[in-house]
């Protein structure tokens, strides 16, 4: 799920031909964890994006089940 800021700045990067995920492997190469995260630092900070994240967090340990399993 993306923001209509994050949706509207992968639109505004697409070029003719290119899809939102070729977009974002050709911003994010494969191991390039620095420009991932320079431009995670140069980003605004979003509440709203923020409060979704620990919504989903909580709801995920909320629902994780242990399974036990006999390896013997």
């Amino acid at each position: 799920m993306l923001s209509d800021e994050a949706y509207n700045a992968l639109k505004a990067a697409k070029k003719e031909g290119e899809s939102f995920s070729d977009v974002i492997l050709r911003k994010f190469p494969k191991g390039d964890p620095a420009r991932i995260l320079a431009v995670v630092k140069s980003m605004k900070p979003n509440p709203d994006l923020s409060q979704s994240v620990r919504q989903a967090s909580k709801e995920m340990r909320r629902d994780f089940k242990m399974r036990e399993f006999d390896f013997g």
